[in-house]
């Protein structure tokens, strides 16, 4: 049995991601993102999160909390099941969809057995809440580090403000083209 080229096992593995496995319904969760890694998703730069942790096999709406300055919960983003791999096949892709960028991203999982790379499928922006509006709502409101499930028991004031905010007509909103 031959190997497949490394490009070819990168490919594979996004087209699996994307157009097959479970038809769950999507992981509701809260992630905390810098502006500019959100701004380059609105140019069409950033087509896939990269993470060192994440769920497996599953869909995930992302809540994503925007750090400071922006210090804000603004934006849903509709994720496809992560494509699971080593160090190198998660930088692998990250180069391919943005040139230049695999570097980076190989620094960041290096040390790791395996990392994910989440295709993003659709983001929308809406007014949201700012951290003080959070923390009024619900007490307290510290951004997570990974990232916070919002189905378990004490999320669920939260998940309830995600999905109210998500409830109103977006700002602005596109869907994520793969090649």
């Amino acid at each position: 049995m031959g190997l497949s080229p490394p490009g070819q096992l990168v490919e594979s593995k996004v087209q699996d991601a994307l157009f097959s496995g479970p038809s769950a319904e999507p992981e509701p969760i809260v992630m905390t993102l810098y502006a500019d890694y959100y701004e380059l998703m609105w140019q069409g730069l950033k087509t896939h999160e990269f993470r060192r942790r994440f769920l497996r096999d599953q869909p995930a709406r992302w809540w994503v909390y925007l750090n400071a300055p922006v210090s804000r919960l603004m934006a849903v983003i509709d994720l496809g099941p992560a494509i699971v791999g080593s160090p190198e096949e998660i930088a692998a892709i990250a180069e391919r969809v943005r040139p230049g960028n695999g570097a980076s991203v190989l620094e960041y999982v290096q040390d790791l057995e395996q990392a994910y790379a989440i295709p993003i499928l659709r983001v929308r922006e809406f007014e949201g809440l700012s951290g003080a509006e959070l923390r009024a709502h619900l007490g307290s409101w510290h951004p997570p580090q990974g990232y916070l499930r919002l189905r378990n028991p004490g999320n669920l004031d939260m998940l309830r403000i995600c999905e109210k905010i998500a409830g109103g007509e977006p700002i602005r909103q596109m869907t994520v083209h793969h090649r």
